[in-house]
C-alpha cells in the first residue's frame, strides 16, 4: 500500500540536514515543488557535482576543487602565520571576519577518546612538518571552546612548546561550548584580535 503523503521520502531526506526539523523539511519540500523541473535539476546537478569534485587541499586540507585551495594559492596571504582549525567550516567562519590574512591548517577533527578519536587520527604530523618547512612565525590555535577543543589545544601546546615561534589562541569572547561556525563575525573578529599567548 502506497504512503498517504507523497512527500514523506523528500521530507525524510531533508530532515537529515543540520538544524532542519520535520516542519522545516515540509516547508522546504513544498518550496522544491514550487520550482520548475529545470531549477530542481540544476540544484540536484550542482549538489552532485560539488560532492563528486570536492577534495582536500594537499597543503592545508581545506576543501577544494583543485590540488591546492584558493587560500593556499593566493600569493597575498601571509605565509608566516598559520591558523590551526578543526574542520574546513571553521575556515569559512574566520574568513567572514575579513580580519585574518594568513594561512590555515585543518586538523580533521578534535581529540575525543570517548568517540575513539586519538591524536594519531588527526593531521598533527602534517602540521609539524609544515611548521618545519614553511618558516611559520606564529601559530594561532582556533578551536571550539569545548572539552574536546580544550584537550586538543593542550595537546598541541605541549607538542609546540619547544619550537621557537609565537603561539596564541583565540580570546574568550567565544561562548563556552559554542561552534565557531555559528558565531557572529564581530565576536569572532574580536576573538582573533584579542588572541592570547599559549
Amino acid at each position: 500500500m502506497e504512503d498517504q503523503n507523497p512527500l514523506l521520502g523528500l521530507i525524510g531526506q531533508l530532515s537529515k540536514l543540520p538544524g532542519v526539523g520535520p516542519k522545516s523539511a515540509q516547508r522546504l519540500s513544498f518550496f522544491f515543488l514550487s520550482l520548475s523541473q529545470k531549477e530542481v535539476a540544476n540544484f540536484a546537478s550542482v549538489l552532485t557535482d560539488t560532492r563528486t569534485r570536492i577534495r582536500y587541499c594537499t597543503s592545508c586540507f581545506n576543501i577544494s576543487f583543485q590540488e591546492r585551495c584558493y587560500i593556499c594559492q593566493n600569493p597575498k596571504r601571509h605565509t608566516q602565520t598559520l591558523c590551526v582549525v578543526a574542520e574546513p567550516r571553521d575556515i569559512f567562519a574566520i574568513e567572514r571576519t575579513q580580519e585574518y590574512k594568513g594561512r590555515y591548517h585543518v586538523l580533521g577533527g578534535l581529540i575525543s577518546p570517548i568517540d575513539g578519536i586519538h591524536p594519531e587520527a588527526l593531521r598533527i604530523a602534517e602540521l609539524l612538518d609544515r611548521l618545519k618547512q614553511e618558516g611559520v612565525e606564529e601559530v594561532i590555535i582556533a578551536l571550539n571552546s569545548t572539552i574536546e577543543g580544550d584537550a586538543t589545544m593542550h595537546y598541541l601546546t605541549h607538542l609546540l612548546k619547544d619550537i621557537p615561534m609565537k603561539k596564541s589562541k583565540l580570546a574568550y569572547g567565544l561562548p563556552v561550548g559554542a561552534d565557531m561556525d555559528y558565531t557572529d563575525e564581530l565576536t569572532l573578529r574580536k576573538a582573533l584580535l584579542g588572541r592570547t599567548d599559549v
